[in-house]
């Protein structure tokens, strides 16, 4: 495992439903299409036909083959106060210690494994890792931070907030920033065909 990418939390229908990171979740279409391009992703074919939902690839048995990237959240698993609606995590439950010591073990393990860098998604996640960093510095580790993946975040890295952009294309800016994050936290750039 070459680079980690950290998101928030899991989403309440897509993550938190087929139990993989982004994978359901509106958010993360574009993550996984850029993980496709990058080499890093294989999806099953039949992910085409379906809409991109977290129940349904539970229900069809989806699961992404993910080649030197891991996935994981600031929070692991989807907030809620009453055991339907989502809410934010909390700054104490993503900074307190018993979070901190989990993302430490998941970083420890993944730093035996060859990590060498991790990108975070979003002002939340980056918040949390920078936090973690600051208790426990891991100064061999590559760190890039990205806005978080929704429209919200979208709209946030554009020029005059947005105005008169097309979400496609805040998107599609999103997708080349996080496919050039994510090879400047260490994964091996793709081969060339050079015949």
């Amino acid at each position: 495992v070459h680079v980690l990418l950290v998101g928030e939390a899991p989403g309440p229908r897509g993550a938190d439903k087929s139990g993989v990171p982004f994978l359901g979740d509106a958010a993360g279409k574009g993550l996984y299409d850029v993980l496709v391009r990058l080499g890093a992703m294989a999806l099953p074919p039949e992910i085409e036909r379906m809409e991109w939902d977290g129940v349904l690839f539970a229900a069809g048995g989806i699961v992404p083959v993910a080649t030197g990237v891991a996935l994981g959240n600031a929070f692991d698993c989807c907030p809620t106060d009453n055991g339907a609606t989502f809410r934010a995590p909390t700054r104490s439950e993503l900074e307190g210690p018993a979070n901190l010591a989990r993302l430490t073990r998941d970083i420890d393990v993944l730093r035996a494994r060859g990590l060498k860098g991790i990108v975070t998604l979003g002002r939340v996640a980056t918040r949390t890792i920078d936090t973690l960093f600051k208790r426990s510095p891991m100064p061999e580790l590559a760190r890039r931070a990205l806005p978080h993946p929704s429209a919200q975040g979208l709209l946030s890295m554009a020029p005059d907030r947005g105005k008169g952009a097309r979400m496609a294309d805040l998107q599609e800016a999103w997708m080349v920033r996080c496919q050039y994050a994510v090879l400047q936290a260490g994964y091996p750039a793709p081969e060339t065909d050079k015949s």
